[in-house]
C-alpha cells in the first residue's frame, strides 16, 4: 500500500476528527517552522492527527497589491523543510495544472481552491500525482456538485479524495454556513472536511484607506461554526491559525489566534466524542403506540 493511501486511511479512521491547520500563507521559513512546532505540540497532546497547511501562493487575492507568498519554488522548499523537521504531512493548494507534479513531490494532500472546484483539467492533474486531493466546495455551488468533482478525481485513477465545505455566498459580501451541506456532501462517499475559518469570510467586504477593498471576516464566530461542524460529525476540521492575526498579511480577520487553539480544540473534541453525528439515525415512521 502506498504512503498516500496509508495516510488517507489513517485520516478516514481518525476519532473524533483530523485537523488541517496552519497559517494562511508562507510568510517566512522561520514563521512556518515555529507555527508547525506549536500546532503539532497541541494536536499531539489532544490526540488529533495533523496535516500542516500553508500556501506558497495566494493567486486569487482581491487586489493585485495583496501579498501572495514566496511562490512555488521557494515555498515548496520551505514546506519540505517543515515536513522533515517536524515529521508531519503537508497540505497546500494549487491553481494551475502545471503546478501539480512539482507540488505532489512535497505535499501529501493537494488542495483545490473553492473557485476552481469544477476545473476538470486541474482535478485530473492533481489526481494523477497519486496524492490525496482535498476539493473545497465553491461558494457558488450546491453540495451535490461535489459528488461530480470527487468522481473526476476517481476516474483519473485516484480514490484518495476528500471534499471540504467553506460556506455559500449570501449576497455580495457575505457567506453563510448551511449545516445541511455537511450531511449532503457525504453523498460524495469520501471524508467531509469543514473549513471553519474561510467560511466566515466577508469577500471584498472591507474598505481600505485610500480606496479599494479587501476581504473581511467574522473571527468571533469561528467557535460557533466549529461546534456545529463537529456536532454534525465531520471527518476533519480545516482552520487557519496565526500567532499575530492582526498583522497577518493575508486573511487576518479569519485566522484563529494560536494562543486560543488548544482551548478551542479541547472543546471540539469533547463535543465530537458525545455526538452521534457520524451515525445515521434510523427514523421509524410506523404508527407509534404506547
Amino acid at each position: 500500500m502506498d504512503s498516500s493511501t496509508i495516510l488517507y486511511n489513517q485520516l478516514k479512521a481518525a476519532e473524533p476528527f483530523f485537523l488541517l491547520a496552519g497559517p494562511n500563507v508562507i510568510e517566512s521559513e522561520e514563521h512556518v517552522l515555529h507555527m508547525a512546532s506549536r500546532i503539532k505540540s497541541i494536536s499531539t497532546k489532544l490526540g488529533l492527527p495533523l496535516v500542516f497547511k500553508s500556501s506558497f501562493d495566494k493567486a486569487n487575492r482581491t487586489s493585485s497589491k495583496s501579498f501572495r507568498g514566496p511562490g512555488m519554488i521557494e515555498g515548496l522548499k520551505i514546506l519540505e523543510k517543515v515536513k522533515i523537521t517536524h515529521d508531519i504531512p503537508i497540505v497546500t493548494d494549487v491553481h494551475e495544472s502545471i503546478q501539480c507534479e512539482a507540488v505532489g513531490r512535497v505535499a501529501d494532500i493537494i488542495q483545490i481552491p473553492a473557485f476552481l472546484c469544477r476545473q476538470t483539467d486541474l482535478l485530473v492533474a492533481a489526481a494523477k500525482t497519486g496524492k490525496i486531493v482535498n476539493i473545497k466546495k465553491g461558494q457558488f455551488c450546491a453540495p451535490s456538485v461535489m459528488e461530480n468533482s470527487a468522481q473526476k478525481v476517481r476516474l483519473a485513477g485516484n480514490s484518495n479524495v476528500m471534499v471540504c465545505e467553506r460556506g455559500t455566498m449570501f449576497g455580495y459580501n457575505d457567506l453563510i454556513v448551511d449545516p445541511r451541506n455537511l450531511e449532503w456532501m457525504r453523498e460524495a462517499n469520501c471524508p467531509v472536511v469543514a473549513d471553519i475559518t474561510h467560511s466566515l469570510q466577508q469577500p471584498a467586504g472591507k474598505k481600505l484607506d485610500g480606496g479599494g477593498v479587501a476581504s473581511g471576516g467574522l473571527r468571533e464566530l469561528i467557535p460557533c461554526i466549529a461546534r456545529t461542524a463537529v456536532a454534525v460529525g465531520v471527518d476533519g476540521i480545516f482552520m487557519e491559525v496565526h500567532d499575530d492575526p492582526l498583522n497577518a498579511p493575508v486573511d487576518g480577520p479569519t485566522q484563529w489566534p494560536l494562543r486560543h487553539l488548544e482551548e478551542l480544540l479541547e472543546e471540539l473534541v469533547a463535543i465530537a466524542r458525545v455526538s452521534k453525528g457520524k451515525k445515521n439515525m434510523k427514523i421509524d415512521l410506523t404508527p407509534f403506540r404506547d
